[in-house]
């Protein structure tokens, strides 16, 4: 909820120091390159020394982040907020490793998306509380996030328990030191590897879907700002409520690879037809069904991976999983700008194109279940 809460306002806010449409751009992409590298050191760091301790340091790096957002008296400033926020971001695969932690390969999945939904629902609601404390002033959004992320630091402090318990014998017998290689081996691993390049490819086509969104939503259909905010929180919530309904799915396909294999085809389907559409009302319904069936990407995808890897090495390989992840994100925007020098609706096909070899790769994950 505290990174939603900062995008409405993020733009208008650094205009003031010299933030341009391009700038903006980078201010973006820099979070995601540091939080490439940070989040599997942060990871394997967890398995070492515990979840809690890197959990609660990521969480407050977050709230100094925010802080130094609101006090920023330059451009600099902003630039070193945002690096902050990414190299203190392992706070996602700590959380993932600790559900991991405390569930069995059967409710692996439901957790998961239990997890995953906690977070889409910040995300949509975020926008809105961060539009109305903009009234306040510039720097009100910001102050709230950082008191956000205060008590979640706060609640993880005193009120969440360590899932994975160490000791000086246990902690003298891991690794001592992430290796960065390990990014390029565990793509290697047969199940594990294509699992995580699956949902490199999924991210990168959900954010290339989302600048296909936006343009779409003001150049075709020519709608205001605020239905497009109301649109785009109904994509969000129709991912939501299908993570709430990840049981629903496990009790009816046992196989975690064939829920992703049927999820990706229909995202692929949505995403094709998208593009061939000019109308408001076809193009809402195949983007609700994108979004229903995009939400069983990530309980899927985090709970093939946890169940092909050790338990000491959880933190490391979800961190890794995460790294790859936020590479989508920068790269789907960037790889839709292309796109849209052909046409809008180019940008429907690439990302349908992701999704398609995505889906040729989930086959594999299925051969090796």
């Amino acid at each position: 909820m505290g990174f939603g809460i900062i995008i409405p306002v993020l733009y208008p806010y650094g205009k003031q120091f010299g933030l341009t449409g391009e700038t903006l751009g980078i201010l973006i992409a820099v979070f995601s390159i540091a939080q490439f590298f940070a989040t599997p050191v942060l990871g394997s760091l967890s398995d070492k020394w515990g979840r809690k301790p890197l959990l609660v340091i990521s969480l407050a790096g977050t709230c100094i982040s925010f802080l130094i957002f609101a006090e920023a008296r330059s451009l600099l400033m902003l630039f070193a907020a945002r690096i902050l926020d990414g190299l203190t971001g392992g706070n996602v695969s700590v959380a993932q490793a600790m559900v991991s932690d405390s569930s069995t390969p059967q409710t692996r999945a439901k957790k998961f998306g239990y997890l995953g939904s906690a977070f889409g629902f910040g995300f949509v609601i975020g926008p809105a509380i961060g539009g109305l404390l903009n009234k306040l002033g510039m720097q009100a959004p910001f102050f709230f996030a950082a008191g956000i992320s205060l008590i979640g630091t706060l609640c993880a402090l005193f009120l969440l328990k360590e899932t994975n318990l160490t000791t000086k014998a246990t902690r003298s017998n891991h690794k001592d030191k992430f290796k960065f290689i390990a990014l390029v081996t565990t793509l290697k691993r047969q199940t594990v590897g294509t699992a995580v390049f699956t949902g490199f490819l999924l991210t990168m086509a959900q954010f290339t879907m989302i600048i296909g969104f936006q343009t779409f939503s003001v150049d075709i259909l020519k709608i205001t700002p605020t239905q497009i905010g109301i649109f785009y929180a109904g994509f969000g919530i129709s991912g939501i409520v299908m993570q709430l309904a990840v049981p629903f799915f496990t009790k009816i396909f046992p196989s975690r690879s064939v829920i992703l294999l049927l999820s990706s085809m229909l995202c692929f389907v949505a995403m094709f037809m998208a593009g061939l559409t000019s109308a408001f009302l076809p193009f809402a319904i195949y983007i609700c069904v994108y979004g229903l069936f995009n939400g069983l990407r990530n309980p899927m995808i985090n709970a093939i991976i946890a169940d092909n890897i050790n338990h000491s090495e959880q933190g490391q390989i979800l961190g890794i999983n995460q790294s790859y992840a936020s590479i989508g994100q920068t790269l789907g925007p960037i790889t839709a700008g292309f796109a849209a020098a052909i046409s809008t609706h180019s940008i429907f096909f690439l990302s349908a194109f992701y999704i398609l070899v995505a889906f040729l790769l989930s086959f594999r994950l299925k051969s090796k279940e």
